[in-house]
């Protein structure tokens, strides 16, 4: 897990389970993509345009849209 820390003091990271973010304050959480069946396999569907993929199975669409994220949203 990446965590950014923003100038002005904000924490941003892509969301999973294994930190408990409630204990840094209030969480403010936005979809940031989706991954989702289509033809020829699995799609993740970056929010603003970007699509990647295809994959053979969801796992690789998964490590792939984490991947992206943490290289361009944080």
């Amino acid at each position: 897990m990446i965590l950014t820390i923003t100038p002005s003091g904000d924490l941003r990271c892509v969301y999973t389970e294994a930190l408990d973010l409630d204990e840094f304050g209030q969480a403010d959480i936005h979809r940031a993509s989706n991954v989702e069946p289509g033809p020829g396999g699995w799609y993740a569907l970056i929010v603003g345009g970007e699509t990647l993929g295809p994959f053979p199975k969801r796992s690789e669409a998964i490590r792939a849209e984490v991947l992206w994220l943490e290289e361009h949203a944080l």
